[in-house]
């Protein structure tokens, strides 16, 4: 059983920057691709980015490519979403997710609690 615990959520004015972390359980980084997705009011849960299964290459998508980093501290069990830029279309809840390599499309085994982001125009 995976676990994965996001923290670091919160307002931030339009421009501003947030730094999320996910914690995960176990051998999960070596097992599963890592990454974020978010889902904003009234809209589907889309991807963000995430790590490739068995350390493939990152990938970030398009909307928040030059904003968004994900990056991990393996050491840790931690991976991170450094959010630069931020504008109000980001405000959504954000959320770790676990799962094979196409996590991207959302074939996603494992799911965080979530963490609001909240950008103020």
């Amino acid at each position: 059983q995976v676990q994965l615990a996001e923290s670091g959520g919160g307002l931030v004015q339009a421009g501003g920057s947030l730094r999320l972390s996910c914690a995960a359980s176990g051998r999960t980084f070596t097992t599963y691709a890592v990454g974020w997705f978010r889902q904003a009011p009234g809209k589907e849960r889309e991807f963000v980015a995430a790590y490739g299964w068995r350390g493939g290459n990152l990938e970030h998508a398009d909307s928040v490519k030059g904003r968004f980093t994900i990056s991990k501290d393996s050491d840790k069990s931690t991976v991170y979403l450094q959010m630069n830029s931020l504008k109000p279309e980001d405000t959504a809840v954000y959320y770790c997710a676990a799962g094979g390599p196409k996590i991207k499309y959302g074939y996603v085994d494992y799911w965080g609690q979530g963490t609001q982001v909240t950008v103020s125009s």
